[in-house]
């Protein structure tokens, strides 16, 4: 037994002394290995360091803590929600803006079409007091409501009052004009230029003949029957 003993501790000697020539202490700790490997040591520091972090940032946060972290997060909640209302008011103002710009140039585009149609209608009603009585009487047909076929009727009628003169004077009587009103100045509510302007004459006289006859036609046949209209 003794000498087992001996061998043992020769053996651990001779362990010991290889490990102090190559610079480790192999009876030391695990965590302390470093002590003596320079290399090893820094290695280690940083793991402490790490777990250092870990350990920090597993720690509850104080009363404190939580609630400037409530602030900061609402904070950034905030700041999320405003940008997006500042984009959503932009959108909105732009379509406001096309909608605002399609509006004025549909009434543009109204009032042009507007204007071009009273220009249109102006012309139209100028022109039906162009030309010859006789084509402006066949113009008006269609403001009475009556067609075309009745300008025959009307055409032979005042051939025979007055042969479509606008001086004509009825010598045996005050008719005046080419629908021989009775007196003549009756039409003078239709203008002072009764006397001279074809135009006034054929409107109150057309007007006469649907108040009293209902049309030209109607006019001719009792001028036919009676001699007068």
């Amino acid at each position: 037994m003794k000498a087992r003993r001996s061998l043992a501790m020769a053996a651990v000697g001779s362990i010991a002394a290889v490990s102090v020539v190559a610079g480790v202490d192999m009876f030391r700790s695990n965590d302390n290995v470093t002590a003596s490997d320079p290399t090893s040591g820094r290695a280690q520091l940083a793991v402490n360091s790490q777990r250092a972090k870990d350990k920090a940032a597993t720690k509850p946060l104080t009363v404190e803590e939580q609630a400037a972290e409530v602030v900061r997060l609402r904070n950034q909640i905030e700041q999320i929600e405003t940008a997006k209302r500042r984009s959503q008011d932009k959108a909105a103002i732009r379509g406001k803006a096309r909608r605002a710009a399609v509006k004025r140039y549909a009434a543009l585009y109204d009032a042009k079409e507007d204007s071009r149609r009273e220009r249109a209608s102006r012309d139209a009603e100028r022109r039906k007091y162009e030309g010859t009585p006789k084509e402006v009487a066949r113009n008006l047909l269609a403001d009475h409501g009556w067609p075309l076929s009745q300008f025959r009727c009307l055409d032979k009628l005042w051939t025979r009052e007055s042969r479509w003169r606008v001086d004509a004077d009825n010598p045996t009587s005050s008719a005046y004009g080419i629908p021989q009103a009775l007196p003549g100045r009756r039409m003078a509510e239709y203008g002072k230029d009764w006397r001279t302007n074809p135009v006034t004459q054929i409107r109150w006289g057309l007007d006469y003949i649907q108040d009293a006859h209902g049309s030209p036609c109607e006019a001719w046949a009792h001028s036919e029957r009676k001699g007068w209209y």
